[in-house]
């Protein structure tokens, strides 16, 4: 199973429509959760299958315009760590895939201006799709794809506050 149906809205949370919001969270965590139980007794009883849980960097690195989005993505790879750990043994395995910038459809339907995001900081959706295989296949739980995606989300704990007020700051968000 791959959980990876999203979108994304981009506004102040004071401003943005609540009902939109809701429908959010609806599709990143109800239907990940209720897709996800509804395949794993088959998969257990089978003591194989996978179950992929497309989150992203903004799980880690939420930026301003974004915070419902962020906050759903944080609950997926929180779902899956836990899953992880109670399927242990099992056969079944879980990941949470954690893309930054991936050249999809997504990115023009989310109403951001990504014109300022570095062409170097982008990733091709086949190169998402192969580091998340391999990840799977070597056990890891939480895959993030890419190296600067990799040092963004270890920074995000320590320094994570100070970066997204300086890079709000750059991008002229208030």
């Amino acid at each position: 199973l791959v959980n990876a149906a999203g979108f994304g809205l981009h506004g102040a949370f004071s401003e943005v429509d609540v009902e939109r919001e809701m429908d959010m969270v609806r599709l990143h965590v109800e239907a990940c959760v209720q897709l996800t139980h509804a395949v794993l007794p088959a998969m257990l009883k089978a003591q194989r299958g996978s179950v992929i849980n497309v989150a992203s960097l903004g799980a880690y690195v939420p930026l301003p315009g974004f915070a419902t989005y962020g906050a759903t993505k944080a609950y997926m790879v929180s779902f899956s760590r836990s899953l992880a750990i109670e399927l242990e043994g099992t056969g079944v395995r879980i990941q949470a895939l954690c893309p930054g910038f991936t050249r999809t459809e997504f990115q023009n339907q989310q109403g951001a201006d990504l014109s300022l995001v570095p062409k170097f900081m982008w990733m091709a959706p086949d190169q998402v799709v192969a580091s998340s295989l391999q990840a799977l296949d070597k056990g890891q739980v939480v895959c993030v794809p890419g190296v600067l995606n990799r040092i963004a989300a270890r920074l995000a704990g320590p320094l994570g506050g100070v970066v997204q007020r300086r890079v709000a700051a750059q991008s002229g968000w208030r």
